[in-house]
C-alpha cells in the first residue's frame, strides 16, 4: 500500500506515520536530502548517504528501495510494490539491515547498474530507512515506525528537463495570497526552478520572490508558488496588493526563463 510523506523537511527528519511523540524513537538524519546525478547506459553509478543517529540509544534500521510519485498537492507517495517501468531492479544497496550506535554516523553505499540498452530518460527511486516498529500510545496499541526517504534522480544519457511558463495567477498558499506560475515540463527528466525575481504591487511596495523548489516531472504541468524573500524567517509575509508586476529571470539548470508578467488579483 502506498504511504505518503510531506516534501523537503520530511525527507531529512523522517516524517512519521504515527503520533509525533514517536519522533524521539527514530532520531536519524540523512545527508544529502536528495541526490541528482547523471549516468550513461552501460555504466555503474555509485554514491553514499551519510546517516547520523542523534539518539543516545542504538537504533536498528531496515533499508529498502521504493517507487514514488508526486501528488498534485506536492506530497510524495511511496510504494514498496514494483511499479511498471521501475528502474529499481538496477539498484543495489550495501545492507538491508543495520544498527546505528548512539550518536553514531555511517556512510551507506548504493549503486545503480544501468543496462547497456537503457533508453534515454530518468531513473527515479527512493532509499527508505525504517526504524523498528513500536506500539503507539492509546487504548489500542498499534505498531508504527518512523521512516525517512532519500530520493534519487538519475538522468540516463542526455535526459534533461525543458520548462516553460504557461500563465501566472494569484492563489492562497498556506493562508497567504501569493503569485503562482503554471510551469510545464516537456523534457524527459525532472526540473526545478531557482533564482529570484522582483515584484511591485498596486501600492508600489517592492518585493523579492523565489520559487518553491517542488520538482516538475516530465510531461507534467504544476503550479509553482513564488515566495517572498524575508530578512528574518520568523517575519510574517507582508500583504501583497494585486495586481502585482513581476520581472526577472529564473533558472532550471542551464536553461533560463525570463519572467515579465502582471499577476491579477
Amino acid at each position: 500500500m502506498p504511504f505518503r510523506f510531506l516534501p523537503a523537511t520530511c525527507f531529512l527528519l523522517g516524517c512519521l506515520l504515527a503520533p509525533q511523540a514517536l519522533a524521539q524513537d527514530f532520531a536519524v538524519l540523512a545527508s544529502p536530502p536528495r541526490i541528482e546525478a547523471q549516468a550513461r547506459a552501460g555504466e555503474t553509478y555509485r554514491n553514499v548517504i551519510e546517516l547520523t543517529n542523534v539518539s543516545p540509544l542504538a537504533t536498528p534500521i531496515t533499508v529498502r528501495t521504493a517507487d514514488w510519485s508526486l501528488e498534485p498537492a506536492g506530497t510524495a507517495a511511496f510504494d514498496y510494490a514494483l511499479t511498471a517501468g521501475s528502474c529499481r531492479p538496477w539498484v543495489g544497496i550495501e545492507a538491508r539491515e543495520l544498527t546505528l550506535g548512539p550518536q553514531a554516523k555511517r556512510r551507506f553505499r548504493f549503486e545503480v547498474n544501468v543496462p547497456a540498452d537503457a533508453p534515454r530518460g530518468e531513473c527515479r527511486f527512493a532509499i527508505m530507512f525504517e526504524g523498528a516498529a513500536q506500539a503507539a500510545p492509546g487504548d489500542v496499541p498499534v505498531p508504527v515506525s518512523g521512516r525517512l526517504g532519500i530520493i534519487v534522480y538519475l538522468a540516463i544519457g542526455d535526459a534533461a528537463p525543458f520548462l516553460s511558463v504557461n500563465e501566472s495567477r494569484s492563489a492562497d498558499v498556506q493562508g497567504v495570497r501569493l503569485p503562482v506560475l503554471s510551469i510545464s515540463n516537456t523534457g524527459d527528466a525532472h526540473g526545478r526552478l531557482e533564482g529570484f525575481v522582483d515584484g511591485t504591487d498596486a501600492d508600489g511596495t517592492r518585493f523579492t520572490f523565489s520559487p518553491a523548489t517542488t520538482p516538475i516531472m516530465p510531461g507534467e504541468t504544476r503550479p509553482i508558488a513564488l515566495m517572498p524573500v524575508l530578512d528574518d524567517a520568523g517575519t510574517p509575509v507582508p500583504p501583497i496588493r494585486f495586481p502585482l508586476t513581476i520581472k526577472g529571470r529564473l533558472d532550471n539548470g542551464s536553461q533560463r526563463l525570463d519572467i515579465d508578467t502582471v499577476v491579477a488579483p
